[in-house]
């Protein structure tokens, strides 16, 4: 007599939702114990009758010294909570930089002037092709005036003219939709890692607004891509010990000093990835810019892997053997990326994740140390965390890995990787382009939660977590005006050339 298979369980239960009621019970496992409680505590009030009910009251022998002192701790505690809490940092508003249609890069004539200039060999041109099959940039993309010329004029003065037309065209931009005066502006920080002139970048800005004499001026250099949320920690410690004030941050990087012309693979990277692009932010403590905000800075978690030797050397700027200076990226990078957003997320994780999630995460790990090594370690689902993902646009590399990492959905990427075929990466900026491309879109709704990640030279990997407070409408202006009903794109694993 031949027996019959069992079902697979997988088919005759659907995991899906034993997984989303495990989820709803233990994220709400407070108010179901609560509930019953309070609900059999006001059905014992009910049942007693207003005699009892005073008699109870006299039991207490509460007087007028014990209701005094009560009310007094209850107000000492709560003033000094509401006191001792930091203060909300508002993003106000932002702006980036739409490159002019005569800096737009298409393949063919970055190939085209490649061969043209003679300093590149034929090896090199074919790497660079190669490159760009593959890289996930599109044709419309921008490299800055200087780097049109054939050979490229890297000039001091040309690097000045880049950085004028992307700082003053984004930060025209935020001063004009926020209504606020150059002068009204108590904080100033500057990112670009490359070009780091005397007099400053934040000088040249306060020069060119005549901004007041004590406005508080930094320009961070070196950083690497990762720089612009470095810039948004200073300005949130700043905001926490300067009172109803606002800070300016400008996001850049000036690409026309750090072309490179010489013929080491490693360092012809940049080249075909990096793009010409610059953001503005205002950020704000004042309770009366809360209401016209956009976002809520939640969190904001930095990690240095800078000691170890091997992540600070991936990303180095250095000269090859003909004495030609550009930046060395390592065969190691995303390896060194991986590490480092481990480490990330073990920070930012606990912060973010609901309890569910958690649990998950500590009994695998228990498991793991007392059962058996073996066990496949459980990555937390932070899309239980986050509607939206801002992934540095940093190269389709980057992108593929954390998509994995974090079992992300093509949609969940598809800011990163559209930013990417639109503007190329664009270092710092890149996370608010992408920001920018969801705003589009008409997707940023109010309570989402913005999860921005960006990485950078040193090794760093940085991280911040936005609050949506208002619906955002859908921007009739900005970089993304003019396109975004094209996009997504689907864009190929290899575009012949």
């Amino acid at each position: 007599m031949s027996s019959q298979a069992l079902p697979e369980f997988s088919n005759s239960v659907k995991l899906k939702y034993v997984k989303l009621g495990y989820q709803y019970l233990v994220n709400h496992i407070l108010t179901f114990i609560l509930v019953p409680i309070m609900a059999a505590a006001a059905l014992e009030v009910a049942r007693l009758g207003p005699e009892e009910l005073l008699s109870l009251w006299r039991s207490l022998h509460l007087d007028t010294v014990h209701i005094l002192s009560s009310a007094f701790l209850v107000t000492f505690v709560a003033t000094l909570y509401f006191t001792s809490r930091p203060r909300p940092v508002y993003l106000v508003d932002y702006a980036l930089f739409k490159p002019p249609h005569t800096c737009r890069v298409p393949f063919a004539t970055f190939l085209e002037h490649a061969r043209l200039i003679t300093h590149f060999n034929k090896r090199s041109v074919d790497f660079q092709m190669l490159i760009l099959e593959r890289s996930g940039l599109g044709e419309e993309t921008c490299l800055p005036p200087a780097i049109h010329y054939i050979p490229p004029n890297p000039t001091m003065e040309a690097a000045r003219e880049e950085a004028e037309l992307v700082i003053f065209s984004a930060v025209d931009a935020v001063l004009a939709k926020t209504g606020v005066r150059p002068k009204d502006v108590d904080v100033l920080i500057v990112n670009c890692s490359l070009f780091s002139p005397t007099p400053s970048l934040s000088a040249m800005i306060i020069n060119k607004y005549k901004m007041r004499s004590n406005v508080r001026s930094f320009n961070l250099s070196g950083m690497g891509c990762s720089a612009g949320l470095i810039s948004i920690d200073l300005a949130r410690d700043l905001l926490q010990v300067h009172p109803n004030s606002n800070a300016l941050v400008v996001s850049t990087e000036i690409i026309t000093p750090n072309w490179y012309g010489g013929n080491q693979r490693s360092m012809l990277l940049p080249n075909c990835l990096f793009r010409i692009g610059g953001a503005a932010v205002l950020l704000s403590n004042r309770r009366r810019d809360a209401s016209r905000a956009k976002y809520k800075l939640v969190h904001l978690v930095r990690t240095h892997k800078g000691a170890d030797d091997k992540a600070y050397r991936c990303v180095y700027q250095e000269e090859d053997r003909d004495g030609m200076t550009g930046i060395n990226l390592s065969k190691d990078l995303m390896e060194i990326a991986g590490d480092a957003l481990k480490a990330n997320i073990t920070t930012i994780g606990p912060l973010v994740l609901p309890a569910s999630e958690q649990l998950l995460f500590l009994f695998t790990l228990i498991g793991r140390k007392v059962f058996n090594s073996k066990w496949k370690p459980y990555i937390p689902d932070f899309k239980q965390a986050f509607e939206h993902f801002c992934i540095h646009a940093g190269g389709r590399a980057v992108i593929d890995e954390l998509q994995k990492n974090l079992d992300l959905s093509a949609e969940h990427v598809e800011a990163s990787r559209m930013t990417l075929h639109r503007f190329g990466n664009t270092s710092s900026s890149s996370l608010w382009y992408e920001l920018n491309y969801i705003e589009s879109k008409g997707r940023m709704k109010k309570g989402d939660r913005v999860w921005q990640i960006a990485f950078g030279s040193g090794f760093k990997c940085n991280s911040a977590v936005w609050k949506c407070v208002r619906t955002i409408k859908t921007p009739v202006d900005g970089p993304w005006a003019d396109c975004i009903h094209r996009y997504p794109v689907h864009i190929p694993e290899i575009v012949k050339l």
